[in-house]
């Protein structure tokens, strides 16, 4: 198997290549070669309607601006629709929210994508540019040339001259930073508005998640765990059930797990020697590092883990962290009994639930 010689240069037993543009020398050349397809050469350039007719680049140049700030429009409505569609608004049986944001920033984006591609069509330079093969280490004479072929570039795409077009661009895609900023709402409270409070109250009772039912101090067996919500999420004072965000907010801060230990295990903090019922604890389900939701439980030492980082709590302690990237011990929930026999909270969290964050409860 012998090497084709690459175009362009003179191989030992081989001629020279032909000039470029020697279409009949290249094909005899392609023919010799024992190339399977001769190279046709470069056609003769033809023009573009818009290259000839001052009205039809014109009116090419608006349509591609018209683009660019429509594409600015949509991206503002984005911004608009976040804020004034509420999110339990539906529209065909989907989140109208999230329908407006999609089409929104979708259509934002394909704007852009359309008028850059029209542009580059019909407003850029098109002739034909061939780059012969070089060594893979360029030299300082190709990287100028490399860098004159780029000023070429900017000068022959009109960027420095067309300034509607390039303003309607750059306007276009620096209104695309406003959905990213806007977005950062969804990322949690602002730093004055984070609820240092759940919805437990004194008296409110602790029911089955899921079920909903009131729990007797009987039906908690020991070992067990068991997951719990606030009454309120399933009936509040019209006896009516939360729905939808609303339910779904006061659940993923007020939801808890309750262990039955025996009494003498136990080791209570200061203060704390009546918060249980019968040896029965109850904790924040929420981990005090990121919030991930705990329940893996192991009864024998009384420790619960966090599935995502692996803190480890001792409920028999307090809820203290015993192992893993947790710095505060998990929220206890103080318990007592109401006048028909089933578990009820004493007060709220004494402490705030959720992952750490500077302000202490001593602070607040």
């Amino acid at each position: 198997m012998t090497d084709q010689p690459h175009h362009g240069r003179a191989e030992p037993g081989h001629e020279p290549a032909p000039e470029p543009g020697n279409e009949d020398a290249v094909r005899q050349v392609a023919r010799r070669d024992g190339e399977p397809v001769p190279d046709p050469g470069i056609g003769e350039h033809e023009p573009r309607p818009s290259d000839v007719d001052r009205a039809l680049e014109k009116r090419a140049e608006l349509q591609v601006s018209a683009m660019f700030g429509l594409a600015t429009l949509l991206t503002l409505g984005f911004c608009v629709a976040y804020f004034a569609i509420p999110e339990e608004e539906t529209f065909l049986n989907t989140s109208a929210m999230n329908l407006a944001l999609g089409l929104t920033l979708g259509g934002a984006l394909l704007l852009i994508g359309i008028g850059a591609i029209q542009w580059a069509k019909k407003l850029m330079d098109d002739h034909e540019i061939v780059e012969m093969r070089h060594p893979s280490a360029s030299s300082p004479e190709d990287r100028r040339e490399a860098v004159a072929a780029l000023d070429m570039g900017a000068a022959e795409s009109g960027f420095g001259r067309r300034t509607m077009i390039r303003n309607s661009l750059l306007g276009s895609l620096a209104a695309l930073g406003l959905p990213a900023v806007v977005l950062l709402r969804d990322l949690g409270p602002l730093p004055g508005d984070a609820l240092e409070t759940t919805v437990w109250a004194k008296g409110m009772r602790v029911v089955l998640d899921v079920a909903g039912t009131p729990i007797r101090p009987d039906e908690v067996e020991l070992g067990a765990l068991i997951n719990g919500e606030p009454e309120i999420v399933f009936r509040n004072e019209e006896d009516e059930p939360l729905e939808g965000a609303e339910k779904q907010a006061v659940k993923a801060k007020a939801a808890v797990i309750l262990v039955r230990i025996r009494p003498d295990e136990i080791t209570p903090p200061e203060g704390r020697e009546n918060w249980g019922v019968d040896g029965i604890l109850c904790y924040s389900k929420i981990c005090t590092h990121v919030g991930c939701p705990i329940s893996l439980y192991e009864q024998l030492t009384h420790h619960v883990l966090c599935p995502c980082h692996q803190s480890t709590f001792d409920l028999a302690d307090g809820g203290k962290v015993i192992f893993g990237p947790a710095h505060r011990p998990l929220p206890q929930l103080p318990l007592g009994v109401d006048e028909e026999g089933y578990l009820i909270a004493m007060s709220d969290f004494p402490e705030i639930v959720g992952p750490s964050y500077p302000t202490m409860p001593q602070d607040r």
